[in-house]
């Protein structure tokens, strides 16, 4: 055990050195929800990665384009026959007879040559069927793209939310310790002068205790709804952010009056884009049947010796050239390109079953969006009506209270009503901004 000793000390070391660092270096934000969504879109991970993907597919398509354009090489070699190569000439030819071969060396040892190659393709189906489909492949992108922006603005959204009440919360409670820290120290006064029993300052001190408690506990889930809305943001956790945006009365029905159309979401458009790959992509098989054309030309020099002068002043090079034009007729490919647009037409097939199950999924959520939505509205209107009421209730028994004509446990009952409705009334207004939040998506009004 003594041997870990030091490298514990260390890691303790530079943990503590991290920490000193992101505490001395972290920046301090303001924002508010659009600042936010901002940021994220120019810091998020996933959405950056998805520009970049958007960014390669364009660079695919210029790929793709350049096969138009005329493909120029150049081209040199130098061979050194350490052995001649030998052929069989006829023997009749030199007078030997009949059946013989005489070996001859033909050649120099040393050969040189350089050129240069152009092609230009002139027509060819499957080129022309894939200049068409980098429109349908650039729109793929481009709305993958979108859709991962969606998900980043809705979680963002909710992240900011969630931060917002917790800073809320922990307002309303703060106000609570505030009210039951003077009601103790007033009870004090109270029972020193003979007002009240220990009793009744006792159950107050324990109501104290229980809210400082409870304080505690939410402090610490601010801090930690923070970090989870800076880490959805892209944000260094480290960062001090204060949120600029404040909880108003927000009418969130207003958002009702808008229609449903599936086509309106992203992972329509996305299918639908994918329906047109497909169908590009069995054009090009069945184009692949016709003739292709490609025209071709070299022009070269070469030069020989016996002796490695090649590049001497006296050296000849003799030139070489050609041009023409190559067809290529598809005969029979095993029916390799009959079943490659066999499978094309399964996958629209399945294409076709998606977009079915995806207009069902998205109609259900559409619908259960809207009822959470409204159910939302109706259950803050009550939690709302329900926190008013007991504010009334309490500074009814507050002023019993001080007047001496109320009991103390009818006061603490009223407090603790009180939180409990405001609370309550936190929640459901957490939820109904989740709602909206989910209505605004399932409507594709979040772009």
């Amino acid at each position: 055990m003594k041997q870990f000793k030091p490298i514990l000390l260390s890691l303790y070391l530079l943990s503590f050195t991290f920490n000193i660092k992101a505490q001395t270096s972290a920046e301090e934000f303001k924002f508010s929800l659009q600042q936010c969504i901002d940021y994220a879109l120019s810091h998020q991970s996933s959405y950056l990665n998805a520009q970049i993907d958007e960014e390669i597919s364009k660079r695919k398509v210029q790929e793709i384009l350049g096969l138009s354009m005329p493909q120029i090489s150049a081209s040199g070699g130098l061979n050194d026959f350490i052995e001649i190569p030998t052929s069989l000439l006829p023997g009749e030819v030199f007078g030997a007879p009949a059946g013989t071969y005489i070996p001859v060396k033909f050649g120099t040892q040393y050969s040189a040559n350089g050129g240069l190659e152009v092609g230009q393709l002139i027509a060819d189906g499957q080129y022309f069927v894939a200049i068409q489909a980098t429109k349908a492949l650039k729109e793929f992108t481009s709305k993958s793209t979108q859709r991962t922006k969606i998900e980043t603005i809705t979680t963002v959204t909710k992240a900011y939310y969630n931060a917002l009440i917790a800073d809320k919360r922990i307002e309303l409670l703060n106000s609570n310790v505030d009210r039951i820290s003077k009601l103790a120290s007033d009870s004090k006064i109270m029972y020193d002068n003979g007002f009240i029993e220990q009793l009744d300052l006792d159950r107050i001190n324990i109501t104290f205790t229980n809210l400082k408690t409870e304080q505690d506990k939410i402090s610490k889930l601010v801090n930690l709804s923070k970090y989870l809305l800076m880490y959805q943001m892209g944000m260094d956790v480290n960062s001090k952010l204060t949120l600029t945006d404040s909880l108003k009365p927000m009418n969130f029905e207003s958002v009702l009056t808008g229609s449903f159309n599936p086509q309106d979401r992203i992972e329509m458009q996305l299918l639908n884009t994918a329906e047109s790959l497909y169908k590009l992509d069995a054009k090009r098989y069945k184009v692949a049947y016709f003739p292709s054309i490609y025209a071709f030309g070299s022009y070269s020099y070469q030069a020989q010796s016996n002796e490695f002068n090649l590049f001497g002043s006296g050296q000849k090079w003799y030139p070489t050239g050609i041009v023409g034009l190559k067809i290529s007729v598809p005969i029979f490919d095993g029916l390799q390109k009959t079943r490659k647009i066999q499978q094309v037409n399964l996958n629209l097939q399945k294409n076709s079953n998606d977009q079915l199950n995806l207009t069902n999924g998205l109609t259900l959520q559409y619908m259960n969006a809207k009822t959470q939505l409204q159910n939302a509205t109706q259950s803050l209107q009550s939690q709302d009506d329900n926190m008013k009421l007991a504010e009334r209730v309490y500074n009814t028994t507050k002023s019993k209270y001080e007047q001496g004509v109320g009991s103390n446990t009818d006061l603490l009952n009223a407090q603790s009503a009180l939180k409990e409705s405001q609370t309550n009334y936190l929640s459901a207004l957490y939820d109904a901004m989740i709602a909206q939040t989910d209505y605004l998506n399932a409507t594709g009004q979040i772009k």
